[in-house]
């Protein structure tokens, strides 16, 4: 199974555009050693030549230039992207749906409440579908495997996570079981097993069962802190309100990653605002002797 990640940011990349935290600032002053960063993506293929892309980021265009997988010119039109599987109905994973219109029609798998939401409050496959069909819906049950037929190899295991849907969704302050998926994807001659669930608000024991047992957990790194934000005067929201579990604290990420010691364990959708992204960071340190791995633009996994 080939793994290439587009986009490794959390929602606004980073530096983000109109953000002059310690990190965005001291990128554009070059006081600090990182690496720009586009909103979260990935792809995902059985033999390198088809792509099933998980999540449509607002960079898409950008994310597919720098992969030439994706142009393989074949013919005068033409796209690595096969289908495209949709984690939530969030706009920074969503938008480059947008910009993919020319392409048109793409099988698209999301779950009926991701459907719902890119059909109403932010109505996607109602205005793609003036472009030679937009975008084919294709169910996604919790518990429910299913293979994409452009990569037979590959099986698919979406199951619900607790997070938070968008601010345009009903369900906002209402969660609901499939606002948000993970996904355990196997190559079924290999063998490998990839756990992916860039957003993650809550583990409990059912989730820390289907991370056992996976060779790489591409994991939720939005925060460092849960109050971040409002350490870093760019906003009031916790982490926890926004969905997402932080590094540290209490029940943090790292203690949850703490009980994989031989799996490969690689942080993405990262905020602007964390200190990882520092390279120099002493949490950037702790990273390294605890042996979990910060994402970035461009790398690729193969299991």
């Amino acid at each position: 199974m080939h793994i290439q990640i587009l986009g490794s940011a959390a929602g606004g990349g980073f530096p983000q555009w109109n953000c002059n935290c310690v990190n965005c600032a001291g990128f554009r002053e070059g006081r600090i050693r990182a690496s720009a960063r586009t909103q979260s993506s990935i792809a995902i293929s059985d033999e390198g030549v088809e792509w099933v892309l998980c999540n449509a980021s607002p960079d898409i265009r950008a994310q597919l230039s720098g992969f030439p997988p994706m142009q393989p010119g074949r013919a005068p039109r033409d796209t690595g992207i096969g289908a495209i599987v949709l984690m939530d109905s969030q706009v920074d994973h969503t938008t480059g749906l947008l910009s993919l219109r020319e392409g048109c029609p793409h099988e698209v798998w999301c779950t009926d409440t991701v459907h719902e939401d890119l059909s109403t409050g932010f109505p996607l496959f109602p205005m793609l579908s003036h472009w030679n069909g937009g975008l084919c819906w294709n169910p996604i049950v919790s518990g429910t495997a299913f293979v994409v037929p452009v990569c037979p190899n590959l099986r698919f295991m979406p199951f619900a996570l607790r997070s938070a849907a968008p601010p345009f969704s009903p369900h906002r302050n209402d969660p609901h079981p499939g606002d948000n998926i993970g996904l355990v994807i196997e190559d079924l001659r290999t063998g490998g097993k990839l756990f992916y669930a860039p957003g993650l608000g809550e583990v409990d024991d059912a989730l820390l069962g289907r991370m056992r047992g996976t060779d790489c957990l591409l994991i939720d790194g939005t925060l460092w802190t849960d109050d971040e934000m409002r350490g870093c005067g760019v906003g009031a929201r916790t982490g926890r309100e926004m969905g997402h579990l932080a590094q540290i604290g209490a029940g943090g990420m790292l203690e949850v990653l703490d009980q994989f010691p031989h799996v490969r364990k690689v942080l993405t959708h990262i905020n602007n605002t964390n200190p990882i992204l520092d390279e120099d960071s002493p949490e950037r340190a702790e990273l390294v002797r605890r042996n979990v791995e910060v994402a970035f633009d461009g790398m690729s996994i193969v299991l």
